[in-house]
């Protein structure tokens, strides 16, 4: 493998260990901020803080205003779309469950990358890798239940997320080669504010929020005037929101979409370290096994590619496994 390519794969993944502290901590804020506030609500305001993050900390250094300049218009506005999506149902499947079963049963999104690097952007995969994939698979499986007592609907919410952040990253790869991490960033927020802002104007009343389900609250509560204690959470929402962002998309367009993915995982340790000292919250024995196999097969990945690269020369093509 040539330096180049180790060097931009090094960063990627650095970039992903970093996104993910920052994820989880805004996982932990949202979860926090989940039986006061409706979601748009404390999207918008962690959308609005992002913004001037954005524009204080990060656009100077980045090329100035005319980073925001793009002619992929439509693809920044279908990666937003995604996003939104994804937040909206991870964060509402949030309020009813323990924050490490539900990042535990979202990371089936770094499987589902690996899938569509191969339909989207014809990477390849060997059998190897795809056996790593095929046991997350079942890891995720475990901790769902499907088909047992156990199994609760507000369990699918993380999976949906999971396929609309898959095609972010997908999308993120996609148009990488033309556009910045911090042009991407922008545009993320611009989505998140306009579509926060047409769900406060259209249901913001809390009209349609009849009390009976957790995760429906939190989308629907009718919008109310933050608490002055909670203002310094909403701001470390808008900064870890903004850095992570930006990280993220930094680490897909410098690396390969698949060799990216399995750092992702970092983010369940974290999980399950908030919920327990915030939430106390632990898994149970099944989640226990599920999260093994998940970890175990997006480190699989990982050692894999480590030992087959240092072993690649010249002009032989890149192999995955």
């Amino acid at each position: 493998m040539e330096a180049s390519d180790a060097n931009s794969n090094a960063a990627g993944a650095v970039s992903a260990m970093a996104a993910m502290l920052f994820f989880s901590l805004n996982d932990v804020f949202i979860k926090f901020l989940s039986d006061a506030y409706p979601l748009h609500e404390v999207v918008l305001a962690r959308s609005v803080i992002g913004m001037i993050t954005f524009f204080i900390f990060i656009l100077p250094f980045t090329g100035g205003l005319k980073t925001l300049k793009t002619y992929r218009l439509e693809m920044h506005l279908l990666r937003g779309s995604c996003v939104v999506f994804a937040n909206t149902c991870f964060f509402i499947g949030l309020a009813s469950m323990p924050l490490a079963d539900a990042v535990a049963i979202f990371f089936v999104s770094p499987l589902l990358i690996t899938i569509f690097s191969i339909v989207f952007l014809r990477e390849t995969v060997g059998p190897r890798r795809w056996s790593a994939t095929i046991i997350g698979l079942i890891g995720v499986l475990i901790i769902v239940r499907p088909g047992t007592s156990s199994f609760q609907i507000v369990y699918l919410l993380p999976i949906m997320a999971a396929v609309g952040y898959a095609l972010l990253h997908i999308l993120t790869r996609r148009i990488g080669g033309t556009e910045s991490a911090a042009t991407m960033t922008f545009y993320i927020q611009i989505t998140f504010i306009v579509v926060s802002l047409s769900i406060g104007i259209g249901v913001g009343d809390g009209r349609f929020d009849d009390g009976s389900n957790a995760s429906l609250t939190f989308l629907l509560r009718a919008w109310q005037v933050p608490e002055l204690g909670h203002i310094w959470i909403l701001v470390l929402l808008g900064v870890t929101s903004t850095g992570g962002g930006f990280l993220i998309s930094y680490a897909y367009r410098r690396s390969e979409a698949a060799f990216v993915a399995p750092f992702e995982y970092v983010a369940m340790i974290m999980a399950i370290i908030w919920g327990y000292l915030i939430f106390n919250e632990l898994p149970d024995a099944a989640s226990w096994l599920g999260m093994i196999l998940i970890i175990a097969s997006g480190l699989y990945m990982v050692f894999r590619d480590i030992q087959l690269r240092p072993n690649l020369t010249g002009n032989r093509p890149k192999l995955r496994r």
